[in-house]
């Protein structure tokens, strides 16, 4: 399968998002379009993207806080699913986290999305036994 892998463009804002959305990756408190927005081609922060012929067909959004690295919205297409393609994505953003110098690679995932944990363990990633706090800083509950 011949694809490239690289930052995503900001023209390609809505293709990404729908790709978020079929993969079920959204949910209603996050905005998948203000989210790529905001980590577009950041200092500590980017989408990346693999194409295949042009199309996205798979992205993870990759960042940073100057201590560990995340990996979010880790998506590739349904029908190309099961291809080798979410471990190529996951190791462009390593190769991404690693040229930053960042040491300890981390990722959340949700609870109703329990199917994904043997493709995380399979990549080499191990449940860390932590509690997740959070708190809105602009007024949502």
């Amino acid at each position: 399968m011949d694809l490239t892998l690289e930052p995503a463009l900001a023209a390609e804002e809505e293709a990404v998002a729908a790709l978020w959305r079929e993969c079920g990756l959204t949910v209603p408190y996050n905005d998948p379009a203000a989210d790529f927005r905001f980590a577009l081609g950041r200092e500590a922060s980017d989408v990346l993207v693999a194409r295949q012929d042009g199309r996205v067909v798979a992205t993870v959004m990759v960042g940073h806080d100057g201590h560990r690295g995340w990996l979010y919205y880790v998506a590739v297409a349904p029908a190309l699913q099961g291809k080798g393609i979410g471990a190529q994505i996951v190791a462009a953003g390593e190769e991404w986290l690693k040229a930053r110098g960042v040491v300890k690679l981390q990722l959340l995932v949700r609870e109703t999305n329990t199917r994904v944990v043997s493709f995380y363990e399979n990549l080499g990633f191990e449940i860390a036994p932590r509690v997740v706090m959070s708190k809105w800083l602009d007024g949502r509950e």
